[in-house]
């Protein structure tokens, strides 16, 4: 009951002190000086940055993109597939091609032996036995084999292409998303710089006030309050563009720190051109779906090439053989006697334990999945499209407003100065007005980064920059 008494005859007091003071006119001799107020404005402790990496070299975005694409593992992985399945594509080819080798000996005979009537005497003769061939060794038919692996390797071709051409994308976007990202830390930085000589202004104001009498020592205090989260601001964006330089040089793949260069900054903020109905076109024959239909080609081919085992083949053959003697280790002899054959040979497996009835599951396994990836890849690029775009649209629209918005932010809290300067409105206005100008520089940021992300995975989507 007593703390209830306090607080109904303290509340008239504390709520008069928190209301703007009268201003004093000349005839007010009698008003006691209020006690001088502290005009000394917080120190910005730069300590609190931390480390600041002052060493980062500028790059430009295809720069970073293209230093990126040579470094990238998944980019590296493409290559090599690509590398790999042109190599099949050779093979393919030579299997038409008769197989050649060449055969070279030299041996040694010494001791004894036995005659024609079983007595054992001393070996005669040249003790170097000396012989070369040469052979040849063709398939003829083989079912159809051959040809439907060729058909497989090129479709692996084509698909190892799409696939490289899809990687390299990949990796240009998660540049491009840390290459904005950088931009969008730049951007948060010189807002809050920006916030903080705001902050300031509005603290010097209102210390001038509490000296004149003509505010509250509750002004000044909020005013301090708002400095401390403009130098909190700075550190924060600070530290944002540290971690994303750090994260760029990784992509990037250099020894040294690097950093987004200032040709590409918000001065030279644009929008991009683009028709929809061509991006769409582009989208339906992008990377992804390139890709799913030459792997779809390929399982195709080699489900046909599983089954051509129930086909008999045939094979040639020819080879020819020298033999000769020498007393001394020489691969050639003074004479040879050379025999040579001819062979022909037909085969038909009668039954091999289910083989080939397993390898044309597979195959045909195979196949079924290639025809539903196909099918969703088309139905995926429909669908990012319709994300991407409209994300593209929706930021465009987004940036115009929040530029419209901080412009009207910065007018309204010049407005709102001037008024307070002449007691016509609050520290609290001045304060709300500063409030709506931080949040609408945070949007446009925001939004100038999202843009640039939806413009970068639509590039991604259709194989080719906008």
């Amino acid at each position: 009951m007593t703390k209830l008494f306090v607080l109904v005859f303290a509340l008239p007091a504390v709520l008069a002190a928190q209301q703007p003071a009268t201003p004093v006119t000349p005839r007010d001799t009698t008003v006691p000086a209020a006690p001088r107020a502290d005009t000394t404005l917080p120190a910005y402790d730069t300590t609190l940055l931390g480390p600041v990496d002052t060493t980062a070299r500028p790059i430009r975005l295809d720069e970073a993109v293209r230093l990126a694409q040579k470094a990238s593992p998944v980019a590296v992985a493409a290559r090599g597939t690509l590398e790999t399945s042109q190599a099949q594509v050779r093979a393919g080819y030579a299997a038409f091609i008769p197989s050649l080798s060449v055969s070279a000996s030299a041996s040694r005979q010494g001791g004894d032996r036995f005659d024609p009537q079983g007595t054992l005497v001393p070996f005669t003769g040249n003790a170097w036995q000396q012989s070369h061939g040469l052979a040849l060794n063709l398939e003829l038919f083989d079912g159809g084999s051959r040809i439907y692996n060729l058909h497989t390797f090129k479709a692996n071709v084509t698909a190892a292409n799409a696939n490289e051409v899809l990687q390299q994308f990949a990796v240009a976007l998660s540049v491009k998303q840390q290459f904005y990202a950088v931009l969008a830390a730049r951007e948060a930085e010189s807002a809050a710089e920006s916030q903080l000589e705001e902050a300031n202004e509005n603290l010097k104001q209102a210390l001038a006030k509490v000296h004149a009498r003509e505010a509250t020592r509750s002004d000044s205090l909020r005013a301090v309050i708002q400095v401390a989260n403009a130098q909190l601001a700075i550190v924060t964006a600070n530290y944002d563009l540290n971690t994303a330089n750090a994260a760029l040089t990784r992509l990037v793949g250099t020894s040294f720190t690097v950093t987004a260069s200032p040709d590409d900054s918000t001065q030279e903020f644009a929008f991009a051109s683009v028709d929809s109905a061509a991006l769409r076109a582009l989208a339906e024959i992008g990377p992804a779906v390139k890709q799913a239909q030459a792997s779809d080609v390929a399982s195709t081919a080699g489900a046909k090439a599983a089954r051509a085992p129930y086909l008999p083949t045939l094979s040639a053959s020819w080879n020819i053989s020298g033999n000769g003697s020498t007393n001394s280790l020489a691969f050639v002899a003074d004479q040879y006697a050379y025999q040579n054959q001819f062979r022909i040979a037909l085969s038909y497996p009668i039954f091999d334990q289910l083989q080939r009835e397993q390898n044309i599951a597979v195959a045909d396994v195979a196949q079924r999945n290639a025809d539903a990836q196909l099918r969703d890849a088309k139905l995926a690029a429909q669908a990012n499209f319709v994300q991407y775009f409209g994300a593209l649209r929706t930021n465009q629209k987004q940036v115009e407003i929040d530029e419209t918005s901080v412009a009207a932010a910065e007018e309204d809290l010049r407005v709102q100065r001037q008024r307070y300067d002449y007691g016509a409105s609050t520290q609290l206005d001045v304060l709300t007005s500063e409030a709506a100008l931080i949040q609408a520089r945070a949007a446009l940021i925001q939004a100038r980064f999202n843009y640039r992300v939806a413009k970068a995975q639509l590039e991604a989507l259709v194989g080719r920059d906008l």
